[in-house]
């Protein structure tokens, strides 16, 4: 039997439109836009960097350079501010570059984020890997993809992350049934069902956009017809996964119980900016004391 490879790559499909956001994003892309001084995207690559992810390639689409260009070097920028002796402003330039090894593929013609992870194929190769979601923003405080790493190297199967939520809002995520390992802070998935109806769906354990995925699923992304919305859907490859037998095999579910924002969405990205703001020592007394004063102002 093989041993085991460590997990050190990490996959971000960031090729979405982001229509929900226009016109914003019309020169934009969305995951650009800032919570509070660093673009959202960052997030989520320091996210995987924390978890001793280094090799990070994200899934781009046109109109994305900017993408690019944030997580390079821009020596201009770094000599003026150095020349200006602003060293604090030329830490926060160098952090983003200094994240890890980043690379770049377009997605070509978009057709779910099962085809977009099936793009990463080649670079990934034969390692067990992470997935991560622009649109899911995670508590930065939180080490959820550090635990579903070790899931993954305990089981050998692919993990996903899962948090309960309101059943009127099912439809909109893929749900698990699962079941729980005795002994074990994680449970065994049975089944995946892609944005079911209410009174179809499993329970209320939604899918959010964390997964640590066993290399086995670029095989059966490949004979995977397109489901729900004539797209490629990444959970009925898990699904196959779930109910297949032998190596990579098996899909196991951390539940999380943290903060989480969908930045893809208008109210849930304000809370965001808003949170994380008003957390920080130099914004946050203030804001609060702002705040307060105008949730107390009847509304007009």
């Amino acid at each position: 039997m093989n041993a085991r490879k460590s997990i050190r790559k990490a996959v971000i499909p960031a090729a979405g439109l982001g229509t929900r956001f226009l016109p914003a994003t019309k020169a934009t892309p969305k995951e650009m836009l800032p919570v509070v001084d660093r673009p959202a995207i960052q997030y989520v690559v320091e996210e995987a960097a924390k978890a001793g992810l280094s090799d990070i390639l994200m899934i781009t689409g046109r109109s994305k350079r900017a993408l690019e260009d944030h997580f390079d070097r821009v020596p201009e920028l770094e000599a003026n501010l150095e020349a200006k002796g602003d060293a604090k402003k030329l830490a926060a330039v160098h952090e983003s570059s200094d994240l890890g090894q980043m690379h770049f593929v377009r997605q070509g013609n978009p057709r779910g984020l099962g085809h977009a992870v099936g793009c990463a194929a080649s670079h990934v190769g034969n390692e067990p890997f992470a997935v991560l979601l622009g649109d899911d923003f995670m508590d930065p405080a939180d080490d959820l993809l550090s635990e579903m790493i070790a899931v993954q190297e305990k089981t050998g199967g692919s993990v996903v992350a899962v948090m309960e939520v309101d059943p009127a809002q099912v439809s909109s995520y893929g749900v698990v049934d699962a079941t729980p390992v005795e002994g074990e802070d994680y449970v065994k998935v049975n089944m995946l069902v892609e944005k079911p109806a209410r009174e179809e769906a499993p329970s209320n354990l939604a899918v959010i956009g964390r997964y640590v995925l066993h290399p086995r699923v670029f095989e059966v992304l490949e004979n995977t017809e397109p489901g729900r919305g004539g797209e490629i859907q990444l959970t009925d490859a898990l699904e196959t996964l779930a109910q297949a037998e032998g190596e990579g095999a098996g899909v196991y579910a951390v539940v999380y119980k943290g903060r989480r924002f969908d930045t893809g969405d208008k109210l849930e990205y304000i809370k965001a900016v808003v949170t994380l703001a008003s957390e920080r020592e130099d914004l946050g007394p203030a804001l609060r004391e702002w705040l307060s004063g105008f949730s107390a102002k009847p509304s007009a």
